[in-house]
């Protein structure tokens, strides 16, 4: 298995010469000691960190997984050990604000460092990741009491988060959850429910998990608006005013999932038998608060579609170079050797170059949306306009990139990718989740039509396609053409779904998922032809394999990868008949 490396080239390319990182971050408020030098220094600690000590663990972690006792869950050998390594090191303050114990640096800058330690190992940082959740959960919505007591110790990393949403009747409609919460009248609640699929319940890297528990109070109204927030932790105070002692809560880990994937990150069963907790926030404004965390969760799952790209490129380009099979279609290349590289044939490059366009379009994608993201925390409302278009297209479109790169990377390997010790099976089990958490395709798909743009009347959808047009005259004449048409037909069809849904609703639902698609290739696109008219100004500086690369990926996703559009615009416009024609009668008697 193939050792994972930081791609610190790559890094370097996006925010110093794509998107001038230096220049942004000087644009900001409260960051004039934040230079090149500073955050550059960090992102190479971050890798150490990331080769030395996380990715170690990664195959590990896979084969043992996690022990339910009845004392609680155990992490797999090395896992406690590295999460004390990243507490120590500080790693979780990053982001937070200084009067919390945070070191108020850029959350760009945490999402780079999160992009390092995710591909290292995606398990570890799965509770890294819903602890940062809750940490924005409770900057924005907790009272003084919540902040200094329980939001401190989550930025310090000694204690970490959950996101308990999911019970066994109730999925991604939040209308059927059952969990009840009754005031004690004396500033706590008590909750009573199941809620399953929580990732990082139950653990021994930290010795108290704060839950951030949606439940209903009684009398509440019925469905989505009434349901409340609740700050439930693992363990209490013995009294008020002793922060030392603690005693459990009545919050147990009835088990953990025996899942396809990601076995070091325990995916738990919760039972909240009368455990104590704290409302955050107003009554039955929890799922308004609750996007907080969700809308956190989901640039970290798009994180994970680079992830999974990425490690697939590592192993596949190694493996294509080093191994030997068969010989090129245009004569010998090895002639000192047996047979030729992989590399040496076409359908070998077809894969790789996908997986690259993919990996390299991604980190751009979301890097350009973490420089929103801190315009949007210093309450800028055109990036928060941004934001809310682009984070359902980011994940669900480079989730699903990420699971076709990962099952690229199998097919490469030939054979030996379908055998454990090679990692590339593991990654295709790991990656499969992400389109699946946290709303799936078919969900993002739904929020970026019918919320982000039909509710919206097209505006923000029309600001952001200004903005990329407005980029046109900047970007080489070979992506332009392209990009106008592409463009200019993502936003026909946005206006042929609105116009067929007004008489047909299906029209918005049978489409959605295609538009989301559409506009995840053209969003790429638009990035790799910005990353393409960078390295064809520095090749005429200097001949280098990095830039050349660099532009023939570029072409190559415009020649085979941006033409799947035209199919999916044609699946557009033929509209919703032959999917919903048929009746549930007609499928019922499929099983009868």
């Amino acid at each position: 298995m193939n050792s994972y490396k930081a791609p610190l080239k790559e890094i370097d390319f996006i925010m110093n010469q794509v998107f001038d990182f230096e220049k942004h971050y000087s644009s900001l408020i409260n960051t004039d000691e934040l230079n090149k030098e500073t955050y550059e220094a960090i992102i190479k600690e971050a890798a150490k960190f990331s080769e030395n000590i996380l990715a170690p663990l990664h195959s590990s972690g896979d084969k043992e997984g996690c022990h339910w006792t009845s004392e609680g869950v155990k992490m797999p050998k090395g896992f406690v050990d590295a999460y004390q390594a990243y507490v120590e090191a500080g790693w979780p303050t990053l982001s937070m604000p200084i009067e919390y114990g945070g070191q108020n640096l850029p959350h760009s800058l945490n999402v780079i460092v999160a992009e390092l330690m995710g591909q290292a190992n995606h398990a570890f940082m799965m509770t890294a990741a819903l602890s940062s959740g809750a940490r924005q959960t409770l900057l924005s919505h907790g009272d003084d009491f919540q902040k200094n007591q329980y939001l401190t110790k989550l930025v310090t990393g000694e204690w970490t988060g959950t996101m308990c949403l999911t019970e066994p009747q109730c999925g991604s409609d939040l209308s059927f959850l059952k969990t009840k919460a009754t005031d004690n009248l004396d500033g706590t609640f008590t909750l009573t429910g199941t809620k399953i699929y929580i990732s990082a319940g139950d653990h021994d890297m930290a010795e108290n998990i704060v839950h951030i528990v949606l439940a209903r109070l009684p009398d509440a109204p019925l469905g989505t608006k009434g349901i409340s927030l609740f700050l439930v932790p693992k363990v209490l105070p013995s009294s008020i005013d002793d922060k030392k002692n603690f005693v459990k809560n009545n919050v147990n880990c009835g088990s953990i999932e025996n899942k396809m994937g990601i076995h070091a990150s325990p995916t738990c069963v919760l039972n909240f038998d009368g455990a104590i907790g704290y409302l955050i926030g107003k009554p039955n404004n929890g799922l308004k608060y609750m996007f907080t965390f969700m809308n956190s969760a989901r640039l970290d799952t798009s994180l994970q579609g680079l992830t999974h790209s990425e490690l697939a490129l590592q192993g596949a380009l190694s493996y294509s170079i080093e191994r030997e099979a068969g010989r090129s279609l245009r004569g010998i290349q090895a002639p000192d050797r047996p047979a030729d590289p992989l590399i040496v044939h076409p359908d070998i490059r077809r894969m790789l170059l996908t997986i690259k366009s993919f990996a390299e379009g991604s980190r751009a994608f979301i890097y350009y949306l973490s420089q929103f993201s801190d315009l949007e925390k210093q309450d800028d409302k055109t990036a928060s306009q941004i934001m809310g278009l682009l984070t359902p297209i980011s994940k669900g479109f480079l989730t699903e990139c990420g699971i076709e790169s990962a099952n690229l990377g199998i097919q490469i390997y030939g054979g030996h990718g379908y055998i454990r010790e090679m990692g590339m099976e593991q990654n295709l089990r790991d990656a499969r989740i992400s389109t699946l958490y946290e709303g799936t395709t078919g969900i993002q798909a739904l929020d970026l039509i019918g919320r982000k743009i039909l509710l919206d009347s097209g505006k923000t959808f029309n600001l952001f396609i200004d903005i990329i047009r407005n980029s046109y005259e900047d970007l080489d004449d070979f992506y332009t053409g392209k990009l106008i048409f592409y463009v200019d037909d993502w936003e026909m069809l946005s206006n042929l779904i609105i116009s067929k849904s007004s008489d047909n609703i299906d029209e918005l639902g049978s489409s959605a998922f295609d538009f989301l698609m559409y506009s995840g290739y053209t969003i790429i696109a638009w990035f790799w032809a910005r990353m393409a008219t960078k390295a064809d100004s520095k090749l005429l500086e200097c001949d280098s394999s990095f830039y050349r690369l660099k532009v023939e990926t570029a072409k190559f996703y415009f020649d085979k990868i941006l033409p799947r559009n035209q199919s999916i615009a044609s699946q557009i416009r033929n509209g919703s008949t032959s999917l919903m024609k048929s009746s549930i009668n007609d499928f019922k008697e499929q099983i009868s």
